[in-house]
C-alpha cells in the first residue's frame, strides 16, 4: 500500500473522529439545554399559582407581580431562541426573588399555608433549575472548547457552529448578602 495511500486514510479517519465528537457535544448541549427548558416550564407553570396566592395581600408591590407575569409570558412564547431564554431565565429569578423577599413583610401571607406550600415547591424547582444549569454550562463549556481548539475549529467553522451561550449569576445575585436583615 502506498504511503499517500495510507495518509489519506488517516486524514479521512481524523476527519470523521472530529466531524462525530462535534455533531456529539452539540446534539449532547441541546439535549440537557431541553432538560433545563422542561425544569423553567415546571417553574413558569407555578408562577400563576404563586401570583394568584399572593396578589390579595401583595397590593403594594402590583407591578413586581406585573413584571413577573408578563416575563411568563414572553417566556412561553414558541420559536424564542436557547439565548433569549436564558436571559428571561435570570429575570425571572430575580423577580422571583423579590417576591419572596417581599411575602417576608407580610406575616399573614408568610402563615398562609398555600404560600409556604408554593414556597416549599419553588424552592424544590430551583434546585433541580440549578442542577440543569450546571449539567448544560458544562455541556455547552465542552462544546465551546471543541469548536474553539485546533484542530476541531477548522470543522466547526466548515460547519457553522458557533459558542453557545452559559448560564451565569444574575448581578443582583452577586452582591453580598446582609446577615442582619436576615436575623430580624
Amino acid at each position: 500500500m502506498p504511503t499517500s495511500l495510507i495518509v489519506l486514510i488517516v486524514m479521512a479517519v481524523v476527519l470523521i473522529f472530529m466531524y462525530n465528537s462535534l455533531v456529539s457535544k452539540k446534539n449532547q448541549v441541546e439535549n440537557i439545554f431541553a432538560g433545563v427548558d422542561t425544569v423553567l416550564k415546571k417553574r413558569y407553570d407555578l408562577i400563576p399559582n404563586l401570583v394568584a396566592t399572593v396578589s390579595k395581600y401583595m397590593q403594594h408591590e402590583k407591578s413586581l407581580l406585573e413584571k413577573v407575569t408578563q416575563l411568563r409570558s414572553e417566556a412561553n412564547k414558541p420559536n424564542i431562541s436557547d439565548a433569549q431564554k436564558i436571559k428571561l431565565d435570570a429575570q425571572v429569578t430575580s423577580a422571583l426573588g423579590s417576591i419572596m423577599i417581599a411575602v417576608e413583610n407580610y406575616p399573614d401571607l408568610k402563615a398562609n399555608e398555600n404560600v409556604m406550600h408554593l414556597q416549599h415547591s419553588l424552592t424544590e424547582i430551583e434546585e433541580q433549575i440549578s442542577a440543569a444549569r450546571r449539567a448544560y454550562n458544562q455541556a455547552v463549556t465542552d462544546y465551546n472548547n471543541a469548536i474553539e481548539m485546533i484542530p476541531t475549529n477548522f470543522m466547526a467553522n466548515a460547519m457553522n457552529y458557533s459558542r453557545k451561550a452559559v448560564f451565569e449569576i444574575v448581578e443582583s445575585q452577586r452582591e453580598n448578602v446582609n446577615v442582619k436583615e436576615l436575623f430580624k
